[in-house]
């Protein structure tokens, strides 16, 4: 069976090294920290390396301990968590150049380029798989387990409210509530509360977004130059793409924003309202994926280029 594979892979590493995909979100932290902790439990050290992620996550249980880079060159087992294919992981030579690899991961794009592969579409966090594994290895998930994971949930959930959510979820909340995760207050930090600069780049948004295909598509950006002019921090773009989500009859949000590293690209958001348009497809057109209401790709061109590329495929794959 795929878990005592995988158990019996930790057991016998040595060196551990736990990664994700790029500018991770609070599903891929609270799930890199969450495993961090939980291999603790067994008696195994390893290495969490991401090269940034937001502020908002701070108040996280060994936050702290995240690394930006290792001097191990090749680990005996890596963990690639929340990550559906190689090319978005971050630090991805460290999981080529490992001995043994896993992926734990609810992408239905997954492209399984892993030895061990465990993925499952259904849950609407990795978080939530975690919690399921640890039960199954014996892991006691303490408080500051519960918190890792109970934020993965939240963010991929919208805090409960995305089609996603199961009564499976409900059911692990009110059992992490019982362990005294603190619900509320991890709704409050990753949620409800915004940076100034974000404040300062939602109004950017609103402010040009666009209403395309008799209004069922909502468009915005934002460039490198806005993100400047407002000193945005890792993470500030967060949430943005949700703006347009929650506009009466559309259908599709679609956000991009301009790559730091390479200003010819863009990076794309993009979210669906309805059960009949999988965002996930289209963004697989551009080499991205995701989920079937949340994914996102990379496109080369300016603003109004992306966006008539990605309006060509949306009338096409979902018949807008």
């Amino acid at each position: 069976m795929t878990l005592d594979e995988i158990l019996e892979e930790i057991k016998n590493a040595k060196q551990i090294v736990i990664l994700t995909h790029e500018t991770p979100d609070g599903d891929a932290i609270g799930s890199c920290l969450a495993t961090k902790l939980a291999l603790k439990k067994l008696g195994k050290s390893s290495d969490i390396i991401i090269s940034k992620y937001a502020k908002m996550y701070d108040f996280l249980p060994s936050i702290n301990e995240i690394m930006k880079e290792s001097q191990v060159e090749k680990y005996d087992l890596a963990i690639s968590l929340d990550c559906a294919t190689l090319k978005r992981l971050d630090n991805k030579e460290y999981f080529e150049n490992a001995k043994k690899t896993i992926i734990i991961d609810h992408h239905g794009s997954n492209n399984m380029y892993a030895d061990i592969n465990y993925v499952n579409p259904a849950s609407p966090a990795c978080a939530e798989i975690l919690l399921a594994i640890f039960s199954y290895f014996g892991i006691e998930i303490d408080q500051e387990i519960g918190t890792c994971i109970m934020t993965g949930i939240i963010t991929d959930t919208g805090g409960m409210q995305y089609p996603s959510t199961t009564a499976d979820t409900f059911e692990y909340a009110a059992d992490l509530l019982r362990k005294g995760v603190n619900i509320s207050d991890i709704c409050k930090r990753t949620l409800n509360t915004k940076t100034k600069a974000n404040f300062e780049l939602t109004k950017m948004v609103i402010d040009r977004m666009e209403l395309l295909e008799e209004g069922k598509v909502a468009f915005s950006y934002i460039t490198n130059e806005d993100l400047k002019k407002v000193d945005a921090k890792e993470g500030d773009h967060e949430g943005l793409v949700n703006i347009g989500r929650e506009i009466e009859g559309v259908e599709i949000s679609i956000f991009i924003r301009q790559k730091e590293e390479n200003e010819e690209e863009y990076k794309v958001s993009m979210r669906s309202n309805s059960d009949q348009i999988n965002v996930s497809d289209i963004c697989m057109v551009y080499g991205g994926g995701g989920h079937p209401r949340a994914a996102g790709a990379v496109i080369k061109g300016d603003v109004e280029q992306v966006k008539e590329k990605l309006l060509y495929s949306i009338k096409k794959i979902s018949k807008i």
